[in-house]
């Protein structure tokens, strides 16, 4: 499945039976910003409105529109892990941050 992108922002969908639409909000912030369409193309135009909208709204306001995400992700894993991922990177001569960057990379996008 892939989600709907739009500069560097993501739709969260759901259905709707009750209304007979699609609702999504932009997924990875914390203001809300909703949107919703009866078709997929709808719902594709009211989620790029509703983005562009967003950051006219920001740049308005002087305020920086947040991302949703950094690019820096912290993990706790067990010293063992730890070990054996170091030992894989060197093998491949990568960095352990390049080599569990490429490793998430390849998972993410199967």
């Amino acid at each position: 499945m892939s989600a709907m992108n739009y500069k560097g922002y993501a739709a969260r969908i759901e259905y709707s039976e009750e209304d007979g639409l699609f609702v999504g909000h932009i997924a990875g912030i914390r203001d809300v910003v909703g949107f919703h369409g009866e078709s997929v193309k709808e719902l594709r135009g009211a989620f790029e409105e509703a983005v562009d909208d967003y950051l006219d709204t920001c740049a308005k306001l002087s305020r920086a529109p947040q991302k949703p995400y950094s690019g820096k992700l912290s993990l706790r894993i067990k010293p063992e892990l730890h070990a054996s991922v170091a030992v894989k990177a060197e093998l491949a001569h990568k960095s352990i941050n390049q080599w569990v960057a490429d490793v998430l990379s390849r998972e993410a996008h199967t």
